[in-house]
């Protein structure tokens, strides 16, 4: 038997960050809207002919191969026994395999990107696992087990919940929580699409970035009273939530700007979610007026951005981004699952 799977990384569009819980509890108005983009992670799995757990990573290029009696408790969570393969097998060893598995893992994204991209590869093989050993879960219990599961092994504070649940479920979200569960609505339509695609490109600078030490420091601000991290917090809030209405009016014309303007805010949250680079070549696109605004995916520091601007105004910032050395991801908005 072997069993594949698919799962999208997505690109947050605003309202990063106001997925912490209980951020998303605090603040009025809390939404995340993300989209689920064509760059894919990719599991297959099929049963060995052996007692061993055999991990091809084509990130790492590199196969792991380990015995079915190392995953002890102690090697899985109490110990560094695993490395770089700890989230793997952490999530493998939830299904009590008894026999061996050969699996094959890709996260579709560049490493450090900020477009989740572990986490779509993690709640992707969850799925595999799940069809591969017959188990039914449903696509809230799937984020829960796999977000849990990650959060042990970045521990580096809480965890937010927006980059599972593309992967499971497509399209263009909207999350949003209340006490005890998290809120999906599904935003997609051809027109939306279409146009998302027009007036953004995805950058990945090759910057170097630490999303969970940013996230830990706004979050540990935010609940010293941080004055300045809570009135940005609360400006962000504000303007995801008119994105969101803009969306649901089919009124997509501000939306661009309206994303710039969310990029700014997150300036206030950390010095660090901008790299100097970056500001460097968005100030330049800014002043020619080519673009609206720049916004780091994730929680910022390095990784990817995503430039909004006219679609008449694309080829002209694909050119000079390029010249800088940072590269350009093509990307389409992937259907709903």
């Amino acid at each position: 038997m072997q069993v594949t799977e698919s799962g999208s990384v997505r690109v947050d569009l605003v309202g990063g960050t106001l997925d912490l819980e209980p951020i998303n509890l605090i603040l009025k108005n809390v939404v995340t809207l993300n989209v689920a983009t064509s760059l894919k992670a990719n599991v297959t799995i099929e049963k060995a002919n052996d007692s061993k757990i055999t991990i091809e990573s084509l990130d790492y290029n590199k196969t792991y191969s380990y015995d079915l009696e190392e995953l002890t408790p102690e090697n899985l969570f109490y110990s560094e026994y695993f490395k770089e393969m700890s989230f793997v097998l952490q999530i493998i060893s939830d299904f009590s395999p008894e026999t061996g598995l050969k699996v094959s893992l890709s996260s579709g994204a560049p490493a450090g990107s900020g477009l989740g991209g572990s986490s779509a590869m993690g709640v992707t093989l969850f799925k595999a696992l799940s069809r591969f050993f017959q188990k039914e879960f449903s696509t809230y219990e799937s984020v829960m087990k796999v977000k849990g599961i990650e959060s042990r092994i970045l521990n580096q504070g809480v965890p937010g919940y927006q980059d599972y649940f593309p992967a499971l479920m497509g399209g263009v979200l909207c999350l949003s929580g209340s006490p005890g569960k998290i809120h999906t609505e599904q935003l997609f339509s051809t027109e939306l699409k279409d146009f998302l695609e027009k007036h953004i490109t995805l950058v990945y600078s090759g910057i170097s970035r630490n999303s969970g030490i940013n996230n830990w420091d706004v979050y540990k601000r935010f609940f010293d009273q941080d004055k300045a991290v809570r009135e940005s917090m609360n400006a962000i809030a504000d303007i995801s939530f008119q994105t969101y209405q803009k969306i649901k009016n089919r009124d997509f014309t501000s939306i661009p700007k309206l994303i710039a303007e969310e990029g700014e805010l997150r300036k206030g949250l950390a010095p660090s979610i901008v790299p100097e680079a970056v500001t460097s070549i968005a100030n330049e696109l800014q002043e020619s007026d080519l673009i609206f605004g720049v916004k780091m995916c994730g929680a910022g520091g390095g990784g990817c951005y995503i430039l909004t601007h006219l679609p008449e105004n694309k080829d002209e910032v694909v050119n000079k981004v390029k010249a800088i050395g940072h590269k350009v991801l093509d990307f389409a908005i992937d259907q709903p699952i």
